[in-house]
């Protein structure tokens, strides 16, 4: 059962709600920091990272790319707006399959939420034609299989802050 939620709002907004079993500091390096990337952000299962750029500061670029092993694959790009340490990340990112998508507008909150944390995502499109495209993908799907995998790495004291 999935413990991510994931809701639209008006036109070109979506979102994604999870609560996690660690502090704030722990979420939010597991989003910054490319060696905790590399072990939770893979998909669904089968998947791998293939490549990991992250520049945690305004103007930094993102890359991932992942393969499925089947020559498969996509990649995604990006730049940090601004970060506040342990509560806030806004970025911009473009998902190339392979040609680039528009881009998503992503603020990540990470709240203390009693005995963990909540992340709320909300990702802003251009346009709802953009974000029905997305939805469409499955997305949630594949979210929701990193955060599990970032979840049993947190409960196995992998990801510690």
């Amino acid at each position: 059962m999935s413990k991510l939620k994931l809701v639209t709002e008006g036109e070109t907004h979506v979102v994604v709600t999870r609560h996690f079993a660690a502090r704030p500091e722990t979420v939010y390096r597991a989003h910054t920091e490319p060696e905790l990337i590399r072990k939770w952000m893979l998909g669904p299962d089968g998947w791998t990272m293939t490549e990991c750029i992250n520049e945690a500061k305004p103007g930094g670029n993102v890359r991932y790319a992942w393969s499925d092993g089947n020559g498969n694959g996509f990649h995604l790009t990006g730049e940090y707006i601004a970060l506040e340490p342990f509560s806030r990340i806004e970025h911009v990112e473009r998902m190339h399959l392979p040609d680039p998508t528009p881009d998503n507008h992503i603020e990540t909150r990470f709240a203390a939420d009693g005995d963990g944390t909540l992340m709320t995502m909300r990702m802003t499109l251009p346009d709802s034609a953009t974000r029905e495209a997305m939805l469409a993908t499955g997305m949630d799907q594949g979210m929701e299989a990193s955060y599990a995998r970032m979840e049993e790495l947190i409960a196995a004291g992998k990801l510690a802050a």
